[in-house]
């Protein structure tokens, strides 16, 4: 277990990625610009198209643009999520990450602390998009603000603990791309982001319906969408802790020389 002389350690980290992200401003433009072309431009255009029955948590009919909010608040956690493991994997190719794996703190207590300090740099940036969000006056709750906390850290956690794993076998930066988008893309379509479950099964899209239950980020959607409405969805924050769990051990085994994947990465 952790002692009182590791938490230094987790507040450096947490401090040194605060002050990378405060030097790549962009990134938090970027990080807005993505979800905010998806709410004004693809929401709005298909607002006529797609109706959303009454279906919970809602207890109205509701305009998309409302739908695709909690969806659009796990691919900002999402991307988030896979920017820092791509820092760890930059990291590793500078010798940084060997420096900080040495370092006399257990191993599981720094990994952590990567994945603590991304999820906070997460949150804050799903917090920017609800204030803009706001400003385009789409209907959320402002309870749902302090609601949704949990929520989102909890799916921070989930994603960037799924980051951390990806890192662990992407030996190369320019390799992570394509690791990237076989991950981020499958993971936000096959999922309620945006489009009802439903919707699916009665398309008769079964396998697509069927991958989309067992999605882990539909999950996180689900949780984000109950709590802002002041809702707490039991199952799916289960599936959520589960899967933040098991990423984060696979993980913590992966970063493991002697019996990880970095050990097999080295010795090929």
């Amino acid at each position: 277990m952790a002692t009182t002389r590791h938490w230094p350690a987790m507040l450096a980290i947490s401090q040194r990625e605060t002050i990378k992200f405060w030097h790549q401003r962009g990134r938090l433009l970027s990080a807005l610009v993505r979800p905010a072309l998806w709410l004004m431009v693809f929401a709005a255009g298909f607002q006529n198209i797609f109706g959303v029955s009454i279906i919970p948590p809602y207890d109205t009919y509701i305009e998309y643009q409302v739908y695709v909010v909690p969806g659009l608040l796990g691919m900002v956690l999402l991307f988030n999520g896979m920017q820092s493991s791509l820092a760890m994997v930059y990291d590793r190719e500078m010798g940084l990450m060997r420096l900080l794996l040495i370092a006399p703190q257990p191993r599981w207590f720094l990994l952590l602390s990567k994945l603590v300090a991304g999820t906070v740099l997460s949150v804050l940036q799903a917090y920017a998009f609800l204030a803009l969000c706001a400003v385009f006056k789409v209907d959320i709750p402002w309870s749902g603000w302090l609601y949704a906390l949990p929520t989102l850290i909890l799916a921070g956690l989930m994603l960037g603990a799924l980051g951390l794993l990806l890192s662990v076998s992407v030996r190369q930066l320019e390799n992570f791309a394509g690791t990237m988008n076989f991950v981020i893309f499958p993971m936000f379509f096959l999922s309620t982001a945006l489009y009802p479950l439903w919707k699916l099964q009665e398309s008769g899209a079964v396998i697509v319906y069927a991958l989309t239950r067992f999605n882990p980020f539909t999950h996180a959607v689900e949780m984000i969408r109950f709590a802002l409405y002041g809702q707490f969805n039991l199952f799916s924050s289960l599936i959520v802790l589960g899967a933040l769990i098991l990423f984060f051990l696979l993980a913590v085994w992966g970063y493991d020389p002697q019996h990880g994947l970095v050990k097999k990465a080295r010795q090929a």
